[in-house]
């Protein structure tokens, strides 16, 4: 499961490191596949995390609307990187325009997969999530 909240930097050639404890949710595989998320935020997956994704999205009929637009939302904006040994992908140049990502990120846990934030965009984001949780509880 993926956990915690870690801010870091990009490194001289455009890359990120994913925090180890991420890593380890890998079990070893130096695959990721990185989707367009929601609210302005990437989303990570591992192999596995992201056919259990796309699982669940094909199994809507594609005669349901929704479901083509998530479809093409989610799929079109989905690739794999790899990482190298110290953990470090470069984000692809349209998900860092998307996610509007500046020198340093904020890389979340978020259960199933992870979100790699604009650090503003999150302490936003966060503030908003703080109070709704705030009226729920």
């Amino acid at each position: 499961m993926f956990l915690g909240e870690y801010q870091t930097k990009f490194s001289g050639k455009g890359r990120i490191v994913l925090p180890k404890l991420m890593r380890q949710e890998l079990g070893g595989n130096k695959a990721i596949v990185l989707s367009r998320g929601f609210e302005g935020c990437i989303w990570g997956f591992s192999q596995k995390g992201f056919e259990e994704e796309a699982k669940r999205q094909l199994e809507i009929s594609a005669t349901e609307e929704r479901a083509r637009l998530l479809r093409r939302y989610i799929f079109s904006g989905s690739i794999q990187v790899k990482l190298d040994a110290q953990g470090r992908f470069v984000i692809p140049d349209g998900l860092a325009a998307y996610a509007k990502t500046g020198l340093q990120v904020i890389v979340i846990g978020a259960g199933d997969h992870f979100e790699i934030w604009n650090v503003d965009l999150w302490k936003k984001h966060l503030k908003e999530v703080e109070k709704e949780y705030a009226r729920l509880s």
